[in-house]
């Protein structure tokens, strides 16, 4: 007598069957999207957001803001580093006529898509960068650490002092000003940062200079 083991598999339903396939297609049309002429890699949400490494990206207005700032505050043939705030600089690769240069430094390995402009970056080992990337070489820095804490905070304050020529743009939660403050010297502008998701804790943006944010 053969087994009856077959009798054992789990079948799916018609309904979550149907649910799954949609799905994937919706995955496949995407990805299609993607690599067809149309597709601007620099777009932001074309990496999507993994909450699993504290990813939130900001609205397309907020992202165009703070990219305009940073090219304002670098000024003529000026470079500009961001720090997990790669939303950030998709919007500043949109305006790649415009005479300044970007860098962009992440944890998230599928940024590398950016090519050279890409350094692999951990919070936890602030200062563990490339050799060519020379100390106050930026004219402003744009960080976003990706955790609410002092440790997060401080440690990559590190890294900014060590990249910046002077001028930091720094965007964390509201409740993190004093800290902010404390490592960086920045103090709370007016502009009020904005998510494409909402977020539940209020959120700020800092600088150290006289910046167009207030």
């Amino acid at each position: 007598k053969m087994d009856d083991d077959d009798n054992d598999i789990p079948q799916l339903s018609s309904h979550t069957l149907a649910a799954l396939q949609e799905f994937y297609l919706e995955q496949q049309q995407r990805e299609g999207m993607k690599t067809s002429q149309g597709f601007n890699q620099y777009s932001v949400g074309s990496i999507e957001e993994d909450w699993q490494l504290s990813q939130f990206w900001y609205s397309d207005e907020t992202a165009a803001c703070l990219a305009n700032e940073a090219v304002v505050a670098a000024g003529k043939g000026g470079r500009i580093a961001c720090v997990s705030a790669p939303s950030v600089y998709q919007k500043l690769k949109e305006q790649d006529g415009k005479d300044f240069s970007v860098c962009i430094l992440e944890y998230d390995r599928r940024f590398s898509i950016y090519g050279e402009e890409f350094i692999f970056y951990d919070y936890n080992h602030p200062l563990n960068l490339p050799e060519n990337l020379l100390p106050h070489s930026f004219d402003i820095v744009i960080a976003d650490p990706p955790y609410l804490s002092e440790e997060c905070l401080q440690k990559t304050a590190e890294t900014i002092k060590y990249l910046t020529k002077g001028k930091i743009l720094l965007c964390t939660g509201a409740i993190m000003e004093e800290q902010a403050a404390k490592h960086l010297g920045v103090k709370i502008c007016k502009f009020i940062p904005k998510h494409s998701r909402n977020l539940g804790n209020e959120f700020r943006c800092y600088v150290n200079y006289a910046s167009g944010l207030d």
